[in-house]
């Protein structure tokens, strides 16, 4: 069926009301604008949906909503009536229709004799994995669309373990997807109908208890912190988020007393009327933060993204204005703290474990394991993240103490099983306090580590490719560097290349293969002569190639400098 004919089978579905007529109707004339909402459904991912809010079929809309849901049910019921009766746990965000979007799914998965808990209000991220783990769920939905512009929103589904969706399990709702109709499949029930009688259990502040109870466990040393909590003095941005009331919450049961938080940035808004982008990964966002700090004197600065689950941070520099710390420094500071911190404590596991991604500083690798702690490498996403600790703690072969991605994203403790912007708010208001104590900046502090275990440099670069042809041209740039394979980069020999897909790594002087543990992934990795590791990733959420520089050694910067010219080329192959 044409995109016109898909146009015209919404604009005339009894399944729509006036409003959403009227939305289509106005786009009548427009082909463009036609073609770019009905060419395709939106493509459901390991990470589920995420895409443009609007009525149409590539849009994130309560018909799309229902739709996966009722997929997503089918492989719920499949799994047999003992895990359905166990029942799904529904989170949503802040922004603009997440609990329209969070109900309408509630009222699928109660409509297919399935259980629901779903949170009163909007949550963290993080707490629908703990709940997910904490009720014994079989499985758990987040409506978000994390730190995207305001024009998004995404669907986020979990399994029994807090982790957000295996492969095989995403593929099955794919494929049930693409057999359902998306009008009359989704066997839907009364939200309020359902509460009422008890099918839908509503969470709320017994769930924050027990998870703040958790998080509150992981601090490492919250006596340094009273020892300075009268001097010591920071600002919180939630960036409009979910962040707004637990994560003060937390920093006040830590024992800090001067927790300034950015007022107007306080208050939930899916606009994000603030911000250009409610992306900590931007410093720019932090505007308001930066002109709080100063105007308080405060040393520190945390910001969280809309749905919790990411954090960023800002320190005061050498010349005293604030700089931005990138995931991977802020991720090599807290492994490094939390060693440090667990050792003084006398708590550190005797086979301690880090977890990175392949993406990830190296640098991370060399204090886990100058610690005598063994660091293993998982693709992007903290699903694989999950699997490798649950596997690793099942078989007695290690304890994972921490778990991260460049990408600002931290995973502490054995209560959930994703991103946690939480704990890890409070685990660097630890670290800085500490380091306070000490008489540094994390600034200094993280100087002082490029001291003891070597100078990293990275550098991520997003070929966007955008438009209807952006899927085609980013397939085109993975296949063409497959099928002419890479032996200088910029000049600089290529020594191994890695391909997660199929598992292989050459050998490129000798051509010899050899198989890798790591396999299934679409992403190309070239170790080049003078140390630098490039890794080439298509984004699994958003139309761009994540290309990642990761230089080691003196000149680090200049390397990566070279490299990013030679990326930027990487759009025109």
């Amino acid at each position: 069926m044409r995109y016109q004919e898909i146009y015209h089978h919404w604009l005339e579905s009894p399944f729509l009301n006036e409003e959403e007529k009227a939305e289509l109707s106005a786009i009548a004339q427009d082909e463009k604008e036609m073609e770019s909402r009905f060419f395709g459904p939106l493509e459901f991912g390991t990470a589920g949906l995420r895409g443009i809010m609007g009525v149409g079929l590539n849009r994130m809309n309560v018909h799309v909503i229902r739709h996966a849901t009722q997929a997503f049910a089918q492989v719920i019921l499949e799994e047999g009536p003992e895990a359905a009766a166990r029942g799904v746990a529904i989170c949503y965000d802040c922004r603009n229709h997440s609990r329209e979007f969070a109900q309408a799914a509630a009222g699928v998965i109660v409509g297919n004799g399935i259980p629901v808990r779903i949170f009163e209000a909007m949550r963290p991220t993080p707490e629908v994995s703990f709940a997910i783990r904490e009720y014994g769920c079989i499985a758990g939905i987040n409506v978000t669309a994390s730190h995207n512009p305001k024009e998004y929103n995404g669907y986020k589904v979990y399994w029994a373990d807090g982790a957000q969706l295996p492969p095989h399990h995403a593929a099955a709702i794919a494929k049930k997807m693409a057999e359902l109709d998306v009008f009359t499949a989704p066997k839907t029930a009364d939200y309020q109908a359902a509460l009422a009688d008890g099918r839908i259990t509503l969470m709320g502040e017994e769930t924050d208890e027990k998870f703040l109870e958790q998080v509150m466990a992981q601090a490492a040393d919250k006596a340094v912190v009273a020892q300075v909590a009268d001097r010591f003095k920071m600002v919180y941005t939630p960036f409009h988020g979910t962040g707004y009331q637990i994560i003060p919450e937390a920093l006040r049961r830590l024992g800090m007393k001067h927790v300034i938080c950015e007022p107007k940035q306080m208050v939930p808004d899916g606009n994000f009327s603030t911000v250009v982008s409610p992306n900590p990964e931007n410093p720019e966002g932090f505007y308001l933060a930066v002109e709080l700090a100063d105007k308080e004197g405060a040393d520190f600065i945390l910001g969280s993204d809309p749905d919790a689950d990411r954090i960023g941070i800002l320190v005061r520099g050498p010349e005293g204005s604030f700089l931005p710390l990138s995931g991977n420094q802020t991720g090599v500071l807290l492994l490094d703290y939390l060693i440090s911190a667990r050792k003084r404590a006398g708590t550190l596991p005797e086979n301690a474990v880090a977890l990175k991604t392949i993406v990830t500083t190296e640098m991370a690798r060399k204090v886990a394991e100058t610690n005598g702690l063994t660091c293993y490498d998982t693709f992007t996403g903290f699903k694989f993240m999950a699997e490798k600790k649950n596997a690793l703690e099942a078989a007695g072969s290690g304890k994972v103490i921490f778990s991260y991605e460049e990408s600002y994203g931290y995973m502490i403790g054995d209560y959930v099983r994703d991103k946690d912007a939480v704990t890890a708010a409070l685990l660097c208001t630890e670290m800085a306090a500490w380091y306070y104590s000490q008489g540094m900046t994390l600034y200094q502090a993280m100087e002082k580590l490029y001291e003891t275990y070597g100078q990293f440099t990275e550098k991520t670069l997003n070929l966007v490719m955008p438009g209807l042809d952006g899927l085609k041209k980013m397939a085109d740039l993975m296949s063409g560097l497959r099928q002419n394979p890479l032996t200088h980069i910029a000049g600089t020999p290529v020594v191994t290349r890695k391909d997660y897909a199929d598992g292989t790594e050459t050998q490129v002087s000798t051509g010899a293969v050899t198989q890798m543990e790591l396999k299934g992934s679409n992403v190309l990795k070239y170790k080049l002569e003078d140390g630098t590791d490039l890794v080439i990733r298509p984004s699994g959420t958003e139309p761009k190639v994540k290309v990642y520089i990761l230089a080691q050694g003196e000149g680090g910067s200049e390397k990566t400098a070279k490299y990013a010219a030679w990326a930027e080329t990487l759009k025109d192959r």
